[in-house]
C-alpha cells in the first residue's frame, strides 16, 4: 500500500517554521517594550512607600491607606500584590484619589528614580 508522506512532512516543516517565526516575533516585541520609558501622569507625586499591613501604608513616613481599587505596578509594569511588599521601602510615583487614598503606584527603576519629580511636601509648599 502506497502512502504519501511528503504532505505530512511538508505540513510539519511549515508548522515548525511558523512556530519559530512567531516565537522570534514575540521576543522582539518584548525587547522593544522593555526599552520603552514609562509615562507617568502629570499629577503623580514621588515618595517612599512602605506597606505596613495592607491596605495601610506609609508615604514618606506619614500614614496613608490604599484605595479599594489601588494598583501597584512593578518596575516591569506588571501588577504587584500589596501583601508581597510588606516592610519593603520602595521609591515610587503615586496618585491620590479624591478622598486622599493612594490609588495608583509605580515602583521605580533606578533610572526613573533619578529623574526629578514633585513630592507631596514640595507640592504643598508650592500651593501655599
Amino acid at each position: 500500500m502506497n502512502r504519501c508522506t511528503t504532505l505530512i512532512f511538508l505540513s510539519r516543516r511549515h508548522a515548525v517554521v511558523l512556530a519559530l517565526g512567531l516565537l522570534g516575533a514575540g521576543l522582539v516585541t518584548q525587547a522593544m517594550a522593555q526599552n520603552q520609558p514609562r509615562i507617568f501622569p502629570a499629577k503623580a507625586l514621588r515618595g517612599t512607600l512602605v506597606v505596613t499591613q495592607p491596605p495601610i501604608v506609609t508615604l514618606d513616613g506619614k500614614a496613608a491607606q490604599l484605595s479599594p481599587g489601588a494598583r501597584i505596578r512593578g518596575t516591569n509594569n506588571l501588577l504587584l500584590l500589596s501583601g508581597g511588599l510588606v516592610n519593603q521601602p520602595l521609591t515610587v510615583n503615586y496618585t491620590l484619589e479624591p478622598h486622599g487614598m493612594v490609588h495608583d503606584v509605580w515602583v521605580l527603576t533606578e533610572a526613573e528614580a533619578a529623574e526629578k519629580r514633585h513630592t507631596a511636601a514640595s507640592a504643598a509648599a508650592a500651593a501655599n
